[in-house]
């Protein structure tokens, strides 16, 4: 098995939504990195979206534009599989995420790294277990998810499958922390993780109040920006808990938990939406209607926003 030391190659599988946030992830710790896509145009999207990334950096004081050069110089486009392989210590994939594309990836992945290479799939939720399932070095993978944006979001989940050998999470955890990212461990795997199983039960609770006309969707927005949304960043559900007294939250617990939605099934509002072919802000209509200017604007305060709580992890102020 590999030790973080002693790796020096890591190999990012995907230019699209985050790939191109890893790689340079990876590049800024000072690893060479083989960004692969699917063809010259996709690697040069994934060069574009990197550049306009180091150039916000610049912009907030997260780096100085003369280390720009050098940590660019770290990454290398390729287009084919066999590139991406060549000396791989550490494989990261975010393609599309769809199980029968990661089981194919991999599949041909093993047959190219060599013997000791370590899988990792960005996976949003899927099992890690059935990922891996028809690899012959089980032991070696693990999911390793990278909340979006990875650039500005520290936290990576560190999930096992059933077949997961204790030493490579440990190694993929002590990689996160070296990449400076803030990696969380679970002790086994369930569908969507830790953050997904909490972002979505609470979107079902969302859209459950505005299916009952209890509120519009403006109001359960403004209610999580303004109240859990600044407080959450600083503690946790638990935290919290303990802050506001379990006798008092036992005794809310004790009559809301019977009136919060638990449907099983999928939104009929969220349905609707998907059915009609209102994807959100990629084809700019959703639950809002997005121009360009607006994407660019809310795009810009969220990013503003990450960027100081980054600057706050750097000083040590973020507990």
């Amino acid at each position: 098995m590999l030790r973080v030391e002693t790796i020096k190659r890591i190999c990012n599988l995907g230019t699209g939504t985050i790939g191109p946030s890893i790689t340079l992830t990876f590049a800024m710790a000072g690893y060479q990195v083989f960004m692969f896509g699917r063809s010259d145009a996709s690697v040069k999207r994934g060069f574009q979206r990197i550049e306009t990334i180091l150039g916000s950096f610049c912009e907030n004081n997260i780096i100085q534009k003369n280390q720009v050069p050098e940590i660019m110089g770290r990454i290398k486009g390729v287009t084919t599989l066999e590139e991406a392989a060549e000396g791989a210590d550490f494989v990261i994939e975010g393609i599309v995420e769809n199980l029968i594309a990661k089981q194919e990836v991999f599949g041909k992945m093993e047959e190219l790294c060599p013997a000791n290479t370590v899988f990792a799939s960005s996976t949003s939720g899927l099992s890690p277990t059935l990922i891996a399932e028809k690899l012959d070095h089980k032991d070696r993978f693990v999911a390793a998810h990278f909340w979006n944006p990875p650039h500005l979001i520290p936290l990576v989940e560190v999930v096992p499958g059933k077949h997961t050998s204790q030493k490579t999470v440990d190694f993929t955890a002590q990689l996160m922390e070296k990449v400076g990212k803030k990696p969380v461990v679970l002790n086994r795997e369930a569908l969507g993780f830790i953050g997904n199983r909490l972002q979505f039960a609470m979107l079902r609770e969302a859209l459950y109040l505005i299916e009952s006309g209890i509120a519009t969707k403006e109001a359960v927005d403004t209610t999580i920006k303004y109240t859990l949304g600044r407080r959450l960043a600083a503690t946790g559900p638990f935290e919290s808990a303990d802050l506001s007294g379990l006798d008092i939250i036992n005794n809310i617990a004790s009559y809301l938990f019977e009136d919060l939605c638990n449907h099983s099934h999928v939104s009929p509002i969220l349905r609707e939406l998907v059915d009609q072919g209102n994807l959100g802000a990629k084809n700019g209509s959703g639950f809002y209607e997005w121009t360009i200017d607006e994407l660019t604007k809310i795009n810009k305060i969220r990013e503003n926003d990450l960027i100081q709580w980054l600057n706050k992890d750097k000083t040590g102020r973020n507990p």
